[in-house]
């Protein structure tokens, strides 16, 4: 039998009680002083009472980890993915849901910033920790655009994600939205993720896969804003918390397959600043091997156009324009969402990333799945798309529908 971190605090509390110090929190160990053990007989009645009480307190507080992605009824749910609808749709609170029972998109009947909704159910063990610091859990929050508003250098990775965990699961929840969440208060939406649409993809990974996802997050060269990752954790996750670690040779990215606890495998890619390329066209579509629509912010400086060299088979498009379910069609200019898609959809992929000529020489990464269901959902919400310009009749691109 295993204990999450909640239940190493009722045995604290018990132990105590019967004027005894614990010894092993983990294996639940006590010793009993000796005003404790005056009378051999009341020292036996208080150890079988504390016995019995732990027992009772396991029973209650359950052997599994808290720590898991959760949908909007609290459940646990091995992923998911939300697709938050920009305010020109409504009032920019309203998602999607996804997970692998839906078989594609549902609209929830909460909202985003909901404290039952989907995002307040996962981030309850970290909301819960400020109240009270249990032992035994761990996270970090990283943001390129932190709620503090302090300017990041660029030097850091174009990337947002919560990573929480105890010593049984995680959760990697991967995200487009800045300023989220707030710092250390139970209010975690930010009024700054209203206005546009956005992102998040939750994953639920056994502890020993943070190592990996530690690896991939100092590729990615996050920055971490807030952090609380204890000294017996995973040294790469504690490194990228303290922002002291960063790709030192080369190659300059990093491609690790990440497997649930459920058994579904997700393919992170992770590229640092020195890889001096697009996340797409450079990394992902050289992997994936298939045509790619990438659906990026549309307010950058100096976009780069779709990706259409003639000497390869497969192509980069730029989604410009999308549509959510029976909603009307909406454009990149109010979709801050990073995702990419492939040709028919078996490939998926949520991502850190825009596409634009200064982000090139930025660190982030994407986490991407061959799940046909997500894939479908994504490659029909695109109506609209960069051609290329040798794929038209006129002499330059132009939006074309899908």
């Amino acid at each position: 039998m295993f204990f999450n971190s909640r239940s190493n605090y009722y045995f604290w509390s018990l132990c105590t009680i019967f004027l005894c110090y614990p010894t092993n929190v983990y294996q639940h160990e006590c010793t009993c002083a000796r005003s404790c053990s005056a009378e051999p007989v009341q020292a036996t009645k208080q150890r079988t009472a504390m016995r019995f009480l732990i027992s009772v307190g396991v029973f209650f507080q359950g052997c599994d980890s808290d720590v898991k992605c959760r949908d909007d009824k609290g459940r646990e749910v091995d992923w998911y993915i939300l697709y938050k609808l920009p305010q020109v749709m409504g009032d920019g609170l309203s998602y999607l849901y996804m997970d692998e029972s839906t078989n594609g998109w549902k609209v929830s009947k909460k909202t985003i910033n909901s404290k039952s909704g989907t995002l307040a159910n996962t981030l309850k063990p970290l909301l819960d920790f400020y109240d009270r610091q249990i032992e035994g859990f761990g996270y970090m929050l990283n943001n390129d655009q932190p709620p503090n508003s302090k300017a990041v250098s660029a030097s850091f990775g174009h990337s947002k994600g919560v990573v929480m965990l105890d010593k049984e699961t995680g959760v990697w929840l991967s995200h487009s939205t800045p300023k989220f969440p707030t710092y250390r208060r139970k209010d975690f939406w930010t009024d700054s993720g209203t206005v546009n649409a956005q992102t998040f993809m939750c994953m639920t990974y056994s502890y020993n896969h943070f190592k990996e996802i530690g690896r991939q997050l100092k590729y990615i060269h996050a920055y971490s804003y807030d952090s609380d990752i204890p000294k017996t954790f995973h040294k790469e996750l504690r490194c990228v918390a303290q922002r002291d670690c960063y790709p030192k040779q080369e190659p300059w990215f990093r491609v690790k397959m990440l497997t649930s606890t459920k058994g579904h495998n997700f393919t992170s890619f992770a590229k640092y600043t020195r890889f001096r390329d697009d996340l797409y066209s450079g990394l992902i579509l050289n992997h994936l091997k298939q045509d790619l629509y990438v659906k990026s912010w549309g307010r950058m400086h100096n976009p780069l156009h779709s990706y259409c060299n003639t000497k390869i088979p497969h192509h980069v498009y730029n989604v410009k324009e999308i549509k959510l379910l029976n909603g009307k069609p909406f454009s990149d200019t109010v979709d801050h969402s990073k995702w990419g898609v492939t040709s028919g959809g078996g490939w998926t992929c949520i991502a850190d990333m825009n596409r634009e000529e200064s982000q090139m020489k930025r660190a982030g990464g994407a986490i991407c799945t061959d799940n046909v269901a997500v894939g479908e959902a994504f490659y029909a919400l695109i109506t609209k798309y960069e051609a290329c310009k040798h794929d038209l009749p006129r002499s330059e691109a132009q939006d074309r529908e899908l």
